[in-house]
């Protein structure tokens, strides 16, 4: 069994080869553990002791015990043991500790960012690019406080969301 897949490192059956089962199997367990993971926690560096069956957790930098030489990888336990999926960038898992999206980015594990281009909510756009900052209003030949404290409180809303940039 020397072939493996490109991404996912995912064992092929070689021409001619004895017991196909077996290497089939070990696809099968890793892509189970690589499709839609949902991990118990993020950043582990010591495997827990009692593991349950198609439990999983992505691995810190500098592991330790059984997950040695296996830093950023997703370890998932299987009745055959410990099952390693190496992460590949763009990776997507779901924390439940977290109850948030963790995502490979550049080499690291980035957990509760989510990157998009814009948000849209039935089909409309509610959310796109930072646009530039809006100057906030002075002067004028009748000063009306209220509602210049209603605008400045809407800007100062809206650059604390990110919405706008400080002016």
């Amino acid at each position: 069994m020397t072939d493996q897949t490109a991404r996912f490192a995912l064992p092929l059956i070689d021409p001619g080869q004895s017991q196909k089962e077996m290497t089939h199997n070990e696809a099968l367990a890793l892509m189970d553990a690589a499709l839609q993971p949902s991990v118990r926690a993020v950043g582990m560096t010591i495997p827990p002791t009692t593991p349950a069956a198609g439990d999983q957790w992505i691995v810190g930098p500098s592991p330790s015990g059984d997950w040695v030489g296996q830093g950023n990888a997703i370890a998932a336990w299987t009745s055959g043991g410990w099952r390693f999926v190496a992460a590949v960038e763009g990776m997507l898992a779901w924390s439940t500790a977290d109850a948030l999206p963790v995502r490979f980015s550049h080499g690291n594990w980035v957990l509760g960012d989510v990157a998009a281009a814009r948000v849209m909510v039935a089909g409309l756009p509610v959310i796109g690019a930072r646009r530039a900052a809006i100057v906030a209003p002075s002067g004028g030949s009748v000063i009306d406080n209220e509602t210049r404290n209603a605008i400045a409180a809407i800007l100062a809303a809206m650059v604390g969301h990110g919405l706008i940039a400080a002016s």
